[in-house]
């Protein structure tokens, strides 16, 4: 069994691909049951799927890697060579090491994010729930996990990250002199959107209006920040009155399009507007950005403000990738900790099959009269013949080959003293 991670994230692939290959949290179901029973090797299998990245952790038979490529390009309706480019592939240990790093917050855009982990645990989460999580996933989950929780508590890795939470209203701050004559619509109620919240209330903005497909999340949400909640289908008169919009949902097609902003922006006599899509797939049109009046960013082109105060954290990171190759490091003996263990059961259960039949041998032929002491030496003899018939043809051949490392072995394993040196 071979563990097996692919995928892609906000280094190898831009925003526009990673929208079209993103889960819907409804698919994800359908997804991890089609990799299981399509692919023959593919033992038991998981999927992360956040603004950043689609990973797939797989636990896979044999040597072959199965073409998850052309699957997950399939699956979403895009070109295999136009995602083939931007996937990476990673392979046991290696596998590991990227889904801690991954938990740990140290391949995310933000160095140290705390969602991420969050975002993890639910992806194990799904996986359990299709029933395609099994003893190799979950054995590496638990490893994932105990390094990520040792990464946040012995490191400054998610000490004052700068989110992408902060980063946009931060670079709101840089647009509008001053929030507090700022009215902000907040599209969406998840984790996301609520540290926006707390940041803009923290800014004292003029006020904060939260829509929302499930309207009672969006005033649990405006409730602790004194905001007013509104269903979805009021967005377009909301965003009338909006001059900073950050959207963040889990639609897996746009609900801010360009006319709707339009619209909006001839009810505000084109007073600027400032829009922020934290959302992949994204949640507002490209094309709004072509908006005079609108200043439109994506959660790529918040890449300059996150890097603010990287290097304060890049201390903590190195001795985040220490723990993650110490880790590693014990896991690797346990693996094969665990393969001599089974080979030792293997062959304990080997040579106790031996024995009872040739102990079974022995007593029938006590039972027929046959002299002890001539039923003990013939058991001896089979026993010790029996024993070693495989581990003699295997050395001979050894031998014959000019192969003398079985042997040498033979000689640790058996306490044998030096034999001298074949030619």
């Amino acid at each position: 069994m071979a563990l097996l991670t692919l995928g892609i994230n906000h280094t190898t692939a831009p925003v526009e691909l990673r929208e079209q290959v993103a889960f819907d949290v409804t698919r994800l179901p359908e997804a991890l049951t089609q990799l299981t029973r399509e692919f023959t090797n593919v033992r038991e299998g998981a999927i992360l799927s956040t603004c950043n990245r689609t990973e797939l952790f797989l636990a896979i038979d044999g040597d072959d890697d199965p073409n998850i490529v052309d699957w997950l390009a399939g699956f979403h309706a895009v070109e295999p060579d136009a995602l083939a480019p931007h996937i990476y592939a990673f392979k046991n240990l290696k596998a590991a090491q990227h889904m801690m790093r991954v938990a740990s917050g140290l391949d995310s855009l933000v160095l140290g994010e705390p969602q991420i982990l969050g975002q993890f645990k639910d992806a194990i989460h799904s996986a359990r729930d299709a029933s395609t999580c099994g003893t190799e996933l979950e054995q590496a989950f638990s490893k994932v996990l105990s390094i990520a929780k040792r990464v946040r508590t012995e490191t400054a890795i998610s000490r004052n990250p700068v989110s992408v939470a902060y980063a946009s209203v931060n670079l709101a701050s840089r647009i509008f002199s001053d929030l507090s004559s700022c009215h902000v619509v907040l599209v969406g109620a998840g984790e996301t959107i609520q540290l926006v919240a707390e940041h803009m209330n923290g800014q004292g903005v003029k006020g904060i209006d939260v829509v929302n497909r499930t309207l009672a999340n969006a005033e649990t949400l405006a409730a602790s920040i004194d905001g007013l909640a509104w269903p979805l289908d009021s967005l377009a008169g909301r965003i009338q009155h909006a001059d900073i919009v950050i959207a963040s949902t889990g639609a897996p097609i746009p609900i801010l399009g360009k006319g709707m902003v339009e619209r909006a922006q001839k009810v505000r006599r084109q007073k600027p507007m400032f829009m922020v899509d934290l959302a992949v797939p994204r949640n507002i049109e490209p094309e709004v950005s072509d908006i005079d009046s609108v200043y439109l960013y994506s959660i790529d082109d918040l890449q300059a403000v996150v890097d603010e105060g990287l290097e304060q954290r890049q201390e903590a990171a190195s001795h985040a990738e220490t723990l993650i190759n110490e880790a590693l490091e014990d896991w690797q003996r346990e693996i094969k900790g665990y393969r001599a263990v089974d080979t030792i059961r293997q062959l304990r259960d080997s040579t106790q099959t031996l024995s009872d039949q040739e102990y079974a041998r022995a007593a029938k032929a006590l039972e027929s009269g046959k002299p002890a002491d001539e039923v003990l030496a013939q058991l001896s003899r089979n026993l010790t013949n029996k024993f070693l018939h495989a581990p003699t043809v295997a050395l001979r051949s050894a031998a014959e080959q000019g192969d003398l490392s079985l042997i040498e072995a033979t000689h640790r394993l058996f306490s044998i003293d030096d034999i001298e040196e074949l030619d």
